[in-house]
């Protein structure tokens, strides 16, 4: 049995304020505001949900999580662009030139994000939200392969990137060696359920088994169990659903 992406789970300062500027972004609508977190509603297809809970750290380096959005024209691309500046996004630099095909913004607190270039092939064109794109060794995208149950559309030079079995929704790719250091609590992670029918616990041990680590956080079996995955970016197992 395999797990389903149920949602990127996303840490802020002020969540209903992300939660707009990324509604706006992605042409979703916020579905539900309740004890300081702020869940979006696809509008678009995509199968997961973006949740934003109060609680960020001090930001301090990259994100190991980033979106990429996609772009059907150049001339699209520059008005994306033009219209999360608007948002409250900035424009920053982080070494890609001036020749660069692709745009690096950062959200309202600084999370860093992608407007890439039309014909990108590991972006979907099917929604805004073209991509989960993650700094990660060949050896944690083989994980998530397994872990989801979605084959490995790209396997060379330690970048891998996976797709749902179906072709459709966004790409999850990772970039390959070397990984930026760790520093501080991840702002954003995924969290994983089994379906309805399935267990938690056995989705444990069986993430346990691919790689995983389980995190102790006391006792007792909470409603989301907190893991890390072989490059030790947190994630949380969610009850079956």
């Amino acid at each position: 049995m395999t797990l389903t992406l149920a949602s990127l789970a996303w840490d802020a300062h002020e969540p209903l304020r992300m939660a707009e500027f990324w509604a706006a972004a992605l042409g979703w609508e916020i579905d539900t505001e309740t004890h300081g977190k702020v869940s979006l509603m696809p509008m678009d297809g995509t199968r997961f949900t973006v949740a934003f809970v109060t609680g960020a750290a001090e930001k301090v380096g990259a994100n190991r999580i980033h979106l990429d959005l996609s772009s059907r024209t150049v001339q699209d691309q520059h008005a994306t662009v033009a219209r999360l500046i608007d948002l409250g996004a900035s424009e920053i630099d982080i070494g890609q030139g001036p020749d660069a095909d692709h745009y690096v913004l950062v959200d309202p607190e600084g999370n860093e994000f992608c407007v890439l270039e039309p014909g990108n092939n590991f972006v979907s064109q099917a929604s805004r939200l073209g991509s989960l794109t993650c700094d990660g060794t060949r050896t944690v995208g083989h994980f998530w392969s397994a872990a989801l149950g979605w084959p490995l559309v790209w396997d060379q030079d330690e970048e891998t990137a996976i797709r749902a079995p179906d072709g459709a929704g966004q790409f999850i790719t990772w970039g390959g060696p070397p990984l930026p250091p760790r520093r501080g609590k991840d702002r954003l992670h995924l969290d994983v359920a089994p379906p309805a029918n399935g267990d938690q616990r056995a989705e444990v041990e069986r993430l346990v088994s691919l790689g995983a680590r389980r995190i102790d956080i006391g006792p007792g079996e909470p409603p989301r169990i907190l893991m890390a995955d072989p490059d030790d970016n947190t994630f949380c197992v969610l009850t079956p659903r």
